[in-house]
């Protein structure tokens, strides 16, 4: 996987002071852009979600939804986006969790998780982990289980993989680059 996280952090551009100074922001769009790059990001994805025996795939908003869709049609499963609340018609389930400046909601249809399923969720970015980890419990709360987690990048030094560690309950979290 070596080959594959150099070229897609070859694609991945800094973006200094944005959204604010002093912050330097991981811009993936040139990765989308990219067909090669896009098509191995995907690949890997979809190669992790068949060896952890997902059954569906989890898409964060907004852009584990570009990441995870193509995955799950590759991988034969369904996809089940996960939505800041508000989003979703009819009824959901939701989890509230804590941002370092306050807090935010996010949503699921729960009738698309069963019992039976076994969900792979993906998410561009892997940063304090709260998003990942309401969005755990919310498979959990519906009656599904957790198969793996998949990111593109880790921004390790936000230790989001320690707050994850207890979420997780044993199940993987693959980073395929670590900033």
């Amino acid at each position: 996987m070596t080959g594959v996280s150099e070229l897609l952090l070859s694609r991945i551009r800094d973006v200094a002071d944005y959204p604010e100074p002093g912050v330097v922001f991981k811009d993936i769009t040139p990765l989308l852009a990219d067909p090669e790059a896009f098509t191995a990001l995907t690949d890997t994805l979809t190669e992790l979600t068949l060896r952890y025996g997902a059954t569906k795939v989890v898409g964060l908003e907004a852009r584990g939804f570009i990441l995870g869709a193509p995955v799950a049609v590759r991988a034969g499963v369904g996809f089940i986006p996960v939505r800041k609340a508000g989003k979703l018609p009819g009824a959901t389930l939701s989890q509230s969790y804590d941002l370092e400046y306050g807090s935010a909601e996010i949503e699921v249809h729960a009738e698309d998780l069963t019992p039976e399923d076994r969900v792979m969720v993906i998410d561009d970015v892997l940063a304090t982990g709260g998003t990942a980890e309401a969005s755990l419990s919310l498979i959990r709360r519906a009656g599904a289980s957790v198969a793996g987690v998949a990111v593109l990048m880790e921004l390790g030094f936000l230790d989001g993989r320690t707050r994850l560690e207890a979420a997780l309950d044993g199940a993987p979290l693959q980073s395929l680059i670590t900033i």
